[in-house]
């Protein structure tokens, strides 16, 4: 039997899944846990790695690695890192992206160059803040890699005294700021514009099914890429697809076969693992919400949705909204989260917990509005991610979004989507390999339309009192 890896290294955890090549058969999986804060020593998802992988890829062939977007990796010319990366989710670098818009001419210059207006998560603007802040540790930096690349440049040996050529692909160097997806070229200009005229060595960009290289063992590493493609592959999404992802943070994405730009800048305008492109909507926050909320009331996250079953649609007119780290979409960094609608009668810890999963989903389908301006209405909608296991998200999320919502059985899609790319590059051919199709979990349908459009206009009616 053919086998091959998948790598989901994302912002929590490192989970590795090993695949039948041919069918995509999972046949082994493990795990392990990442250091939390929004700034980490690579090295340490590298350990994570090999203690997730250990014992696992003995006679695989094939391994890819789709890891967290943007997060800003330095190397020196050594090799050695020249700081702790700093993570999508640091917003330290928010005014820097600010600057950046206006010293290019506005948003619309931004779209039209590389698809996406900066924002403090993608790399461009976090280069700014080390430029501007660490120059000493700028002036080290010769080689600039995300999160995925430093993985893969791991696995083919690449260490302190040794630097193999660094790659990336499509999916992930879209998420930087200075690689266009429309010309398939980065941009050294913005480069050297959000580095204050230092120009390091970036990537090489790979094709979706090109090598990056061998392990030291003589695995083939595929070229991986960002775990939102990494996901569109596990999926197999299609037109009329949009995914709502309810990690960490949350995403709504769909696959089109053109470029994709948004001069308000809610959508960036990616490319996917397959040679296509992935406009996508990104939150700060999403599951977080719940599991925030079941702090706050004592409870896990079944009682927390027990508790919010007792409660009617619309929390008796308690609303959250949601911005607990900031927020990303709508882009308001330094914002907190807020409760509103409390009195007496509604300040019980049932309407508490059911104004958490309604104020995370209409967030999301804030966010599924900004993304269709771009991409024509969503027949469907696949809801994945940990907060996706709740029968009640499902529930809540087809009154509030007005359309149909499927959960695939869950499964890691982003690992999966990687061990796709893996055998993809092992087996060659112009499309990825068809594995068996996924299973489905549940559906959920909108029962009432009035119902979801009352709790949007409660919500909307309370964001707008805060933020205009």
């Amino acid at each position: 039997m053919t086998t091959v890896a998948g790598v989901d290294s994302s912002t929590q955890s490192c989970k590795v899944i090993v695949c039948d090549a041919d069918s995509g058969e999972i046949l082994r999986r493990g795990q392990a846990a990442h250091p939390g804060g929004t700034e980490v020593a690579p090295s340490a998802w590298w350990d994570a790695l090999c203690t997730a992988s250990a014992g696992l890829l003995d006679g695989v062939d094939a391994i890819a690695v789709a890891g967290q977007q943007h997060g800003l990796v330095a190397l020196d010319a050594e090799g050695t890192t020249v700081r702790d990366a700093l993570l999508w989710n640091d917003i330290r670098s928010a005014a820097a992206a600010e600057d950046l818009i206006t010293e290019l001419g506005g948003p619309q210059a931004w779209t039209d160059a590389v698809g996406s207006v900066p924002v403090a998560a993608l790399t461009i603007a976090k280069l700014r803040w080390m430029a501007d802040h660490e120059p000493d540790l700028a002036d080290r930096t010769a080689h600039v890699l995300l999160p995925h690349d430093y993985l893969t440049w791991r696995l083919r040996g690449g260490e302190s005294g040794y630097v193999p050529e660094p790659t990336t692909d499509r999916g992930d160097a879209s998420g930087t700021g200075y690689w266009s997806p429309g010309t398939g070229g980065y941009r050294d200009d913005l480069l050297a514009l959000g580095f204050r005229g230092r120009t390091p060595a970036l990537p090489r960009v790979l094709g979706p099914a090109d090598a990056a290289g061998r392990t030291p063992s003589g695995m083939l590493v595929a070229a991986g890429t960002g775990d939102n493609a990494g996901a569109a592959l596990g999926l197999d999404i299609a037109a009329g697809d949009v995914v709502v992802s309810l990690g960490t943070s949350g995403t709504a994405f769909a696959r089109t076969d053109h470029a994709c730009a948004d001069p308000g800048g809610a959508v960036a305008g990616f490319a996917d693992a397959t040679g296509a492109f992935l406009p996508l909507v990104c939150t700060l926050n999403a599951a977080r919400v719940l599991t925030s909320t079941a702090d706050l009331l004592g409870v896990d996250s079944a009682a927390l949705e027990a508790l919010a079953t007792q409660a009617p649609p619309g929390a008796d007119g308690v609303v959250l909204i949601p911005y607990l780290c900031g927020e990303r979409t709508p882009n308001l960094p330094h914002t907190a989260g807020s409760l509103h609608g409390l009195r007496p009668d509604a300040m019980r810890p049932a309407t508490i917990a059911r104004a958490a999963f309604e104020g995370m989903l209409c967030n999301l389908a804030d966010a599924l509005d900004r993304l269709g301006d771009v991409v024509a209405a969503p027949r469907r909608v696949l809801l994945i991610g940990g907060a996706a296991r709740s029968p009640l998200v499902a529930d809540i999320a087809a009154q509030i979004f007005r359309v149909e919502v499927t959960v695939p059985e869950p499964n890691e899609y982003v690992a999966l989507g990687a061990a796709r790319q893996a055998a993809w590059a092992l087996q060659g051919g112009a499309e990825p390999p068809a594995w068996h199709p996924r299973t489905v979990a549940d559906i959920a349908t909108p029962s009432d339309d009035t119902i979801g459009r009352r709790i949007r206009a409660e919500y909307r009616k309370a964001r707008l009192a805060l933020y205009g």
